[in-house]
């Protein structure tokens, strides 16, 4: 069977590791008809949007997409592509496993856990008022004089929404993700000893959803002392239901804790279509040079295989892919104990590399 697949390369770095990832998803037999489309800064000049409609449009015909990582400016420009993305396409659920692979610069090798993260709501909405506007000086009024709290006259401010319904979805694909993928537990990750009224919320209904999911375990862990956790005792965590936030600050933890964000992949997942992508940025300092890790984005294809259903290729994959680290011949600069390691490879010879153990399992 082929599937359609939309290919968003991205910036930087994001055309050369999607070229790396796509010849090894070719070269696990699964035949895929690519949709190329632009989106970022490539799509600015030539569209006037870092998000064209006619890449949402491709995106939802085709319901699947592996995309690269896009730049994102910092505190000025347009807001995330990768979160429009998200909220345009409904993709409320980010799927983030953290697994230790042997060869990897682990900080212990019994890691094994998944993020699931809530994709729409939260800080990362988009409700943001800057500071000095009319709109942002009548609400700190309004606000100032419901709360009886004085908020600075020189703040801007962000609002975060937490909802009944989209906790309840989360959780419930937290759930049904562990059932599926033979996890034991769900871990809900939250902030309701300080934020009563959003965290709060999101800790009471996660806990409504457990009741109705008896067959699999269920606790919850302030977020701060989940981040100690995971250094500690990362074996007793299996699947972490997070806010929007909150799993993103704790897959880059994982992402550090198995070696870099080299190997981070992501899934993001709605009802009616899913994205995947590495979890790093775009690192245009380096586009070009032949010099990053591809492994997030290949990973990620992996999870794209398992999606599709294709999952004796996707074993295969990430079992190419795992022997490689293994190895320690052809991996990139990220992947060697000393960075200035003179043996280090580039991007095109470690999908080389992948595709030579593809070839030689089959």
């Amino acid at each position: 069977m082929r599937h359609a697949v939309t290919l968003v390369p991205g910036d930087g770095v994001g055309p050369e590791i999607c070229d790396a990832a796509v010849r090894v998803l070719e070269a696990t037999g699964v035949e895929f008809d690519w949709d190329v489309q632009q989106a970022g800064q490539a799509a600015i000049a030539e569209f006037g949007t870092p998000l064209p409609e006619h890449v949402l449009a491709s995106i939802r015909k085709n319901k699947v997409a592996l995309k690269g990582p896009i730049t994102t400016p910092i505190g000025s420009g347009f807001r995330s592509v990768n979160v429009a993305l998200r909220q345009e396409l409904d993709l409320y659920a980010l799927v983030r496993p953290v697994k230790a692979y042997k060869g990897a610069r682990n900080l212990r090798d019994d890691l094994d856990f998944v993020i699931v993260r809530e994709n729409t709501e939260d800080i990362y909405a988009g409700l943001e008022f800057e500071r000095g506007t009319p709109d942002c000086d009548h609400l700190i009024t309004e606000i100032s004089g419901l709360l009886k709290k004085k908020i600075r006259p020189d703040s801007g401010l962000s609002i975060k929404p937490i909802s009944v319904s989209g906790t309840e979805r989360i959780v419930r694909f937290a759930f049904d993700y562990a059932r599926k993928n033979k996890r034991r537990k769900v871990t809900a990750v939250h902030k309701a000893n300080i934020m009563k009224h959003t965290d709060g919320l999101f800790l009471a209904v996660a806990r409504q959803v457990a009741e109705k999911n008896p067959d699999i375990e269920f606790e919850d862990r302030i977020v701060d002392n989940m981040c100690m956790q995971l250094v500690l005792r990362p074996k007793e965590y299996d699947v972490l239901c997070c806010p929007n936030l909150y799993g993103d600050i704790i897959s880059d933890l994982g992402a550090g804790m198995i070696g870099g964000l080299g190997l981070a992949p992501g899934a993001n997942i709605g009802t009616n279509g899913a994205v995947f992508e590495a979890t790093h940025g775009s690192a245009p300092k380096y586009a070009g040079q032949n010099k990053v890790n591809p492994m997030a984005v290949m990973l990620s294809g992996v999870l794209m295989l398992r999606h599709l259903e294709e999952v004796a290729a996707a074993n295969a994959m990430e079992g190419a892919i795992a022997r490689v680290i293994a190895l320690g011949e052809n991996v990139t600069y990220d992947l060697k104990e000393k960075r200035g390691d003179p043996t280090a490879v580039g991007t095109s010879q470690v999908a080389d590399a992948v595709v030579a153990q593809l070839k030689a399992g089959a």
